[in-house]
């Protein structure tokens, strides 16, 4: 593949893990989807180590799914909640 078809099935399989991932959000205990979501993002990883490799590094965010009996992610505190963000109370630059 030239490094246009790599971009393209990249993206694709990294449009595919955002897919699954916001399933799993609502499915949590979904084998076959959190088999699928790991499937996935062996592929994109894959991909990407391909690219990388010809064409030089790519920034991306992704990660394996620790526990495949449960989608645990949105256990974690959200953005928007207090707990999700860290103080820095008496550290601002003046």
């Amino acid at each position: 593949m030239d490094r246009d078809e790599l971009l393209k099935k990249l993206s694709e399989l990294d449009f595919i893990a955002v897919d699954l991932a916001l399933f799993l959000n609502t499915h949590p205990t979904d084998r076959e989807a959190i088999q699928a979501y790991n499937q996935v993002i062996t592929a994109a990883d894959a991909v990407r180590m391909k690219y990388e490799e010809a064409y030089g590094p790519l920034c991306s965010f992704r990660s394996y799914a620790g526990n495949t009996n449960n989608w645990e992610w949105n256990n974690d505190p959200w953005p928007w909640q207090a707990q999700a963000n860290i103080s820095f109370a008496g550290k601002e630059c003046k």
